[in-house]
């Protein structure tokens, strides 16, 4: 295991020793094949049960909240533990203004939203309730820390569920709400309602793999904006609120003010990750967004490593393929598949023992100026300076 860390450590200080523009060209290739893995996949790394580009689609969707997971748990140390209340807020809010059995549905004569647009419509819309629900929730909480916090937050995830199963007038109660609205993109008689409805089923480029693709545009657009939050003061905020509360106060720091920055912002992008759900499936129903949901969430950041945003996007990415690889692989008679809660906690508790700062851990680094700061920090005295 010794030997293990020590190949990954030297992994890890040659990602570091990379400039910047040599992770854009790493980052830029990776992608390329991300995105060309459901047309050109492997027999090995195929899933048998589901489609690949379903498979994708799913692991692009948890990427994103696994990402704003990060901004609230990984950046700024705040434990959420209700953080699928936030996905749910953003499904719902798209499914009450699309659906046909909603109350609220806006694509009926007299609404205002249009057939093919009605989804997009609705996606800046359910980002902004997200992001006022986790503001109306951390203005009372967030100045609570540590355990307090996260018995808070796994109340709000649980309250948001049981509204959603006990508010049958509006939100059908347990039946859900069907015929969600989606994009009508890319029209043809092959395809009569776009390639993302799930008529288109069959091939690679199934309506899985636009989903999946769609996803992937999302997940860079929000890399660029965590990642500009992050080098500025903002992002040096919650390090340093992350590191030692008390500290940051004395520096001078508005800690409450950053931590309400942090969880609306996470909130935001969990209703956007919500918003996809919604669309992809065209269902929403309460046994969704269970609290089982919420801690599979955290592993993903677990896993990858609290506060790098590419290390829980691997997190995200294991905690959906491998299920998905090993359903309908069989073992002395067990579906493999039905036993991804062991495995995952077998890896956490291997995880905690040998690597609790997970796979990909967060360098702690001067952001704003990065590599070439650190390298005047390690440079060695020349011959020429004087002796101390």
């Amino acid at each position: 295991m010794s030997t293990l860390n020590t190949t990954w450590q030297r992994v890890m200080d040659w990602w570091d020793g990379l400039s910047r523009s040599q992770k854009w060209v790493f980052g830029i290739v990776l992608f390329g094949g991300l995105a060309l893995s459901p047309i050109f996949t492997p027999g090995f790394v195929d899933t048998p049960g589901i489609s690949f580009g379903g498979t994708m689609a799913q692991f692009a969707m948890v990427a994103i909240i696994a990402i704003g997971l990060n901004v609230v748990v990984g950046q700024a140390g705040l434990l959420d533990l209700g953080y699928v209340g936030f996905y749910a807020v953003g499904a719902y809010t798209v499914a009450l203004l699309t659906s046909p059995d909603s109350p609220w549905n806006q694509m009926s004569p007299n609404g205002f939203l249009s057939t093919p647009w009605a989804w997009l419509s609705c996606v800046p819309l359910a980002m902004a309730v997200t992001a006022l629900t986790g503001l109306i929730l951390g203005f009372p909480t967030l100045r609570l820390r540590g355990d307090y916090l996260a018995i808070v937050t796994l109340g709000f995830g649980e309250i948001i569920r049981l509204l959603a199963d006990n508010l049958a007038d509006i939100t059908n109660g347990p039946r859900g709400l069907n015929e969600v609205a989606f994009p009508h993109l890319l029209e043809s008689e092959k395809h009569p309602e776009g390639v993302f409805s799930v008529s288109n089923s069959s091939g690679d480029a199934n309506y899985g793999t636009w989903w999946f693709w769609l996803g992937l545009v999302l997940i860079v657009i929000i890399l660029l904006l965590v990642g500009n939050l992050e080098r500025s003061r903002v992002g040096r905020a919650w390090i340093a609120v992350r590191e030692d509360e008390d500290a940051a106060e004395v520096m001078g720091v508005n800690t409450f003010r950053f931590k309400l920055w942090a969880f609306t912002i996470g909130a935001a992008i969990g209703g956007l990750s919500g918003a996809l759900y919604a669309g992809q499936v065209q269902y929403v129903a309460p046994p969704t967004f269970n609290i089982i949901n919420s801690m599979l969430f955290l592993c993903a950041v677990v896993l990858g490593g609290q506060g790098n945003k590419l290390g829980v996007i691997l997190g995200a990415f294991i905690i959906v393929y491998l299920p998905n690889r090993l359903l309908g692989v069989h073992f002395l008679g067990i579906d493999m598949g039905n036993l991804k809660y062991l495995f995952f906690g077998l890896a956490l508790v291997v995880l905690m023992i040998f690597r609790p700062q997970g796979l990909f851990p967060a360098r702690q680094q001067l952001l704003t100026y990065g590599k070439a700061a650190r390298d005047l920090l390690r440079a060695k005295p020349t011959d020429t300076e004087p002796a101390k």
